[in-house]
């Protein structure tokens, strides 16, 4: 029976992993893998501390943290979740069963796919969904990438540095910040296409064709390309929750200020859930609020 059980290595995860050793709490951390969305990160400049890291280089700061104190830790994958008759946890993976006194959820999110045909056909042989990644892959070679937010303006950006032309696909008006946006447009080679929603993709071996369509006019094109790069936002890693916890219409877990969901004892933190906001020293600070609750829940759940 451990004291808490801490579900996600990204940098809420890893944030709690730290208080909660801190505490003396008997911790055990199950992930995946190491890093979460951060180790698709290739620039931060808003972390503070830091006027320029990538995001390898941060989570391999937090994971040196991690390893100065006792947190057992386990890599593998979460598939279920229940509360025992006593209120503590049971957390499923794909190699056993644990039991703990106290649960913090933070498992992050992961990269939203596009759903046209073609997509899961050619992924690895020219879709991707990480620029930072697979971007070396494409030098040289016109690519394109879907998406207004803030990470498909980075990823045009990074793209920009290696390919000759990129196709930069939205359907509405970017949400990204400005600098980015400023960043982006001071690239001659990213074309901007505003208006267009990706209808599928195509190709023989690899890649050859993104279809796009004209929201208003409702014509079709196609752009010879020899990567597709997916940037239409994430969607969160709560799938194994089931009915357990209640969640909001974006599948995101609800909790309160103090980190807490509707089931006694169960905390989350970080990108996971309803947080107005997803950014890296938010899920942290998420990480290290979420582990104080969950001490003084056991601190006054004993007395």
């Amino acid at each position: 029976m451990y004291d808490l059980i801490i579900i996600g290595g990204g940098p809420a995860g890893l944030t709690s992993a730290v208080y909660a050793a801190r505490k003396k709490m008997d911790t055990l951390l199950l992930t995946k893998e190491f890093g979460g969305q951060l180790m698709w990160t290739k620039e931060i400049e808003n972390y503070m501390g830091y006027q320029f890291i990538s995001g390898p280089e941060l989570m391999s700061k937090f994971e040196d943290q991690v390893r100065r104190f006792a947190v057992e830790t386990k890599y593998q994958e979460v598939t279920g979740l229940t509360v025992h008759h006593d209120g503590s946890f049971i957390v499923t993976t794909e190699e056993g069963e644990y039991q703990s006194k106290t649960v913090i959820l933070a498992s992050g999110k992961r990269s939203r796919r596009l759903g046209v045909p073609g997509e899961l056909e050619f992924a690895g042989l020219g879709v991707s969904y990480c620029a930072t990644c697979d971007g070396p892959l494409f030098t040289n070679k016109i690519v394109a990438v879907v998406g207004g937010g803030n990470s498909a303006v980075q990823a045009a950006i990074e793209l920009s540095n290696v390919s000759p032309k990129v196709y930069l696909v939205t359907r509405g008006e970017y949400v990204a910040d400005p600098i980015l946006i400023e960043k982006m447009k001071a690239a001659e080679n990213i074309i901007e296409m505003p208006g267009y929603i990706s209808e599928g993709i195509y190709g023989k071996d690899f890649v050859e064709t993104l279809r796009i369509r004209d929201i208003d006019s409702g014509e079709s094109q196609d752009l010879e390309v020899k990567g597709v790069f997916v940037e239409v936002g994430l969607e969160p890693n709560s799938e194994f929750l089931a009915d357990l916890v209640d969640l909001n219409e974006q599948k995101e877990l609800i909790i309160d200020c103090r980190a807490k969901t509707n089931i006694p004892g169960l905390f989350a933190a970080g990108d996971v859930t309803n947080g107005p906001d997803k950014q890296i020293v938010i899920a942290a600070g998420d990480g290290a609020k979420a582990a104080l609750m969950a001490y003084d829940y056991l601190l006054h759940k004993e007395n």
